[in-house]
């Protein structure tokens, strides 16, 4: 590994696997805590223009907090297909896929042992970029086909990057997605409900109470989810609308304009003057204001319903049986890529 930064101890898991942690600095004042276990960003301390930083994700305090609150998917990597898939099924080249459950009758980003449950090779680490791998088999929660999964995390001046990449041995469907909850008050300080949100996207997908979709992408104009500008995350989580009401506040997946990396989203905390722009090459994306959230926090204090908010690029809900709203099979001889960044504002 080259120019290595000394991981350190953060606990032990149930089952005895030890979590390392892994600290990148940017020039600026940045900083980045990654976990070995699910490529879980577990900090990320941005520069308060004062001399000191604010942690602005939700994280676990050690191992153990993840292991009891897995299913919480703070800050990690989940996979190999994040959000809902329907029944647990799909059909691929004409044949029938069945998959692990772990919501209700459906699988949830990739299953009851998902990737954010797993440790991660750490391939090299560095003062400002950390590479991991996971290997996942034939098999795998159902999936058919080995797939091998790279993790390049780093940091540069303001700028925090994702890269993932994957390749397989026999047809198979990928959408892993980073499950950050940002909160740029400062982790442990409260709601988010002050926050001001944008979203670049025209449309979005309606859902069940089940959060699959109920049919196809719906215009945003007159709703709640019309984030076209800023808007404050407390008014539209809790307007009176059936879809709110359906997943008690925002869990929802917008399709975003245009490809390539761009622009996907702004969240802005009028309070601090904090800011953060969070750009993908990703079809859409997934906004979750937390309301289901209650676990132990980095700093000691549990959250609660809408202490942060995720907003995770990804492919939309339910993709493997609705190919139309964005295809995620991949074969072999091709590579999955995506591309996430998180830029900074003080």
């Amino acid at each position: 590994m080259s120019g290595e930064t000394a991981p350190q101890d953060f606990g032990t898991l149930p089952d005895g696997r030890p979590v390392t942690a892994h600290t990148l600095r940017a020039p600026g004042g940045l900083s980045l805590r990654v976990l070995d276990l699910g490529a879980t960003v577990q900090a990320l301390h941005v520069p308060d223009g004062s001399g000191g930083s604010t942690n602005v994700v939700l994280g676990h305090p050690d191992a153990a907090g993840y292991a009891a609150h897995a299913d919480a998917y703070l800050g990690s990597v989940v996979g190999r297909c994040a959000n809902r898939i329907s029944g647990a099924r799909f059909r691929l080249d004409g044949e029938p896929v069945q998959l692990a459950a772990n919501e209700g009758g459906n699988t949830l980003h990739g299953g009851p042992d998902g990737f954010h449950r797993r440790t991660w090779q750490v391939l090299d680490a560095g003062p400002d970029r950390l590479v991991l791998e996971l290997v996942s088999p034939d098999g795998d929660q159902g999936f058919p086909g080995r797939l091998v999964l790279r993790a390049v995390y780093a940091v540069a001046e303001d700028v925090v990057s994702l890269d993932l990449e994957a390749r397989t041995d026999a047809p198979t469907v990928v959408g892993p997605a980073s499950h950050v909850y940002l909160n740029l008050a400062g982790e442990g300080s409260g709601t988010v409900d002050d926050h001001r949100l944008t979203v670049e996207a025209d449309r979005y997908l309606p859902v069940g109470p089940d959060g699959l979709p109920l049919g196809g992408l719906a215009a945003v104009a007159g709703t709640p989810f019309d984030l076209t500008a800023p808007a404050r995350i407390g008014d539209r989580v809790r307007a009176e609308h059936p879809q709110t009401i359906a997943v008690g506040g925002i869990d929802h997946s917008f399709d975003l304009r245009g490809t390539g990396l761009r622009r996907a989203a702004r969240l802005e905390h009028p309070v601090s003057g904090r800011s953060v722009e969070l750009w993908t090459d990703q079809p859409a994306l997934q906004v979750y204001t937390g309301n289901a959230l209650d676990a132990a926090g980095s700093s000691g204090r549990r959250y609660r319903q809408g202490d942060g908010v995720a907003l995770e690029p990804q492919r939309h809900p339910d993709s493997p049986n609705r190919p139309e709203l964005s295809d995620p099979v991949l074969r072999p001889g091709g590579t999955y890529r995506s591309r996430t960044e998180w830029r900074f504002r003080p």
